[in-house]
């Protein structure tokens, strides 16, 4: 049944009720009520309820956390919005922050920073202006509705998760269909090939995808079409200083290589020479 509004609590806003509503609104642009609701709008299916009314129960489109026991692993009401969207295990494994927020929504400041390994003073020196500004300006009124600018604010931050989720990883799948590990004396190295088409971005989803092999300890370069050319770029996996990439500045075919090692390109697309390249920049 399609959502026609949504209700959250009053009083003071977290990023959790604030990017609960803004994911949502990526399936229903609707009006946002900051109030208690009643027991009507827990049972009216086209009334999401977010981060209040003690129900989780998203065939009713009732999204609440308080009422899970105090030892329930940290989950909040995006949580639960991610869930019922289908995109919450990718939303943990891409977005590193998302863990965060859970613990400090469900655990406090205090378990988050000593969760964290940091002093509660460090934890605190991580807020700007925007959480501060965008949170106070989503609490300080009692509805929200498109076209006025919390609003359209939040339903950008909201598509641009799920864009980011959904698009990642539709690319990483996309890299295990493609990529190739090479394998030299020393390390590893994953190679992506020109596909036709080539996306946007030919490096990106690379790194995921060698964490995604559990092979993060023996890759040590990345190598893959150059958006610019017809060429490759090669580039250090995780900053690992044994790929050092001047040591190809006098190769013919090597028309760039960075200062400070990290990255070079070549104008070669032939596969064993790229293999050359890449065991030449290793640097024991």
């Amino acid at each position: 049944m399609p959502i026609a509004s949504i209700v959250t609590h009053p009083g003071g806003a977290h990023k959790d009720d604030f990017l609960a509503c803004a994911v949502l609104l990526t399936q229903a642009p609707v009006a946002i009520e900051r109030r208690d609701p009643t027991e009507a709008d827990l049972a009216d299916a086209t009334i999401a309820v977010l981060d209040v009314g003690h129900q989780h129960n998203p065939e009713l489109h009732n999204f609440d956390h308080h009422q899970l026991p105090r030892d329930h692993v940290p989950t909040c009401a995006l949580s639960l919005v991610l869930q019922h969207l289908g995109i919450y295990e990718d939303s943990r494994e891409f977005c590193s922050w998302l863990e965060v927020a859970e613990w400090f929504d469900c655990r406090g400041p205090v378990d988050t920073a000593e969760w964290l390994g940091m002093d509660r003073e460090t934890l605190g020196k991580l807020n700007s202006p925007l959480d501060i500004t965008i949170l106070r300006r989503f609490a300080s009124q009692t509805e929200h509705k498109p076209g006025e600018p919390i609003w359209e604010i939040m339903r950008m931050i909201g598509q641009d998760l799920v864009d980011y989720v959904t698009g990642l990883r539709a690319r990483l799948d996309f890299v295990a269909q493609h990529a190739e590990v090479w394998e030299f004396d020393h390390f590893k190295a994953l190679f992506m090939p020109r596909t036709d088409p080539m996306p946007d971005e030919a490096s990106a989803g690379l790194g995921g995808h060698v964490m995604a092999l559990g092979l993060e300890e023996e890759v040590l370069a990345l190598i893959y079409p150059d958006s610019r050319g017809t060429g490759y770029g090669m580039r250090r996996f995780n900053d690992d200083p044994h790929m050092e990439f001047t040591q190809l500045d006098g190769e013919e075919d090597v028309h760039f290589t960075h200062a400070r090692g990290f990255i070079a390109k070549t104008s070669s697309a032939d596969v064993e020479r790229l293999k050359t390249l890449v065991n030449a920049a290793y640097k024991p």
